[in-house]
């Protein structure tokens, strides 16, 4: 289906493919070189609620994948409980395939982020560049979780998913200016949080039983040897008053990581890519561009 952006008229190419066993709805548009953004967790997500102020923007220098990660929006419901990122790094690969892309540059906010890196480790051959806005895995085990990832875990616990608790999750935590997000994206975001499907079985949950340990060291992925070989050059940005994923993870990759920049948002929460959308634009496409004539 062929539809147009609501901010440029310029078109856009949505449709369902087939990657493994999944469904999965995606947008497209812009030409050049592929550039797959990979959106966060947090409850009701979905691409274009994410990447919504980005993808015009990139789409003049690149074309533009914006997938609906498994477990959220019109994609196939249910992800690994065992290996979650790994799940997410294979179906990277497998929408690469579906699309006939050998290799892409890799966009991820949060969750999206630790897919995006989780992919590069395992298959560096098929990521290009990577920018990573605020990424999940990083040093998930070292500390307790901020109050911001236990509101993202705890969505569909105690008296269940509500109105109430996606908007205190998102003003609260996704953003330092409560007032950036406007009151349709909230309730669209409510609606794809009650799915029937999604709250039987919510994508990103606590990991729990005997193989908890394991599975949350396989979701740090600080501790992977494999990060101090990574050959992608990477973008780290991340807001300073993140209050989901802590900031001080930045500098970690930054020493981790060979080709690793690093870019710390003022005054900006969790969801740099909404709140600085301009500067993470530009940023974006200087950096998946450098050292082209």
């Amino acid at each position: 289906m062929t539809t147009t952006s609501p901010r440029t008229g310029a078109p856009r190419t949505q449709r369902t493919v087939r990657v493994g066993r999944r469904e999965i709805f995606l947008t497209e548009a812009g030409a050049g070189p592929p550039v797959v953004l990979l959106h966060g967790g947090g409850p009701g997500a979905s691409g274009l609620s994410n990447f919504g102020r980005n993808l015009d923007a990139l789409a003049a220098r690149f074309r533009v994948v914006v997938p609906d990660l498994p477990g959220y929006g019109r994609s196939t419901k249910g992800i690994d409980r065992h290996d979650p990122f790994g799940d997410l790094a294979g179906f990277v690969r497998g929408l690469l395939d579906a699309l006939d892309v050998e290799r892409a540059h890799l966009v991820g906010n949060s969750y999206g982020g630790a897919a995006a890196l989780r992919c590069a480790l395992d298959r560096p051959d098929r990521v290009g560049r990577l920018v990573l806005m605020g990424p999940g895995g990083i040093g998930t085990t070292r500390r307790l979780p901020t109050r911001g990832l236990n509101a993202l875990l705890d969505y569909y616990r105690g008296d269940g998913p509500s109105l109430r608790k996606l908007e205190s999750f998102v003003r609260t935590y996704l953003v330092h200016d409560a007032a950036s997000v406007p009151r349709e994206l909230i309730e669209q975001r409510y609606a794809a949080s009650v799915d029937p499907d999604v709250v039987a079985n919510p994508p990103l949950r606590r990991p729990s039983g005997p193989g908890a340990p394991a599975t949350l060291l396989r979701m740090d992925l600080l501790r992977d040897r494999r990060l101090r070989r990574l050959p992608a050059e990477t973008l780290v940005l991340w807001g300073t008053e993140d209050r989901v994923n802590r900031p001080s993870g930045g500098r970690a990759l930054l020493a981790t990581i060979p080709r690793c920049d690093l870019y710390l948002m003022a005054g900006t929460g969790h969801w740099v890519q909404w709140e600085r959308a301009d500067l993470f634009n530009t940023l974006t496409t200087e950096f998946l561009t450098r050292g082209e004539s």
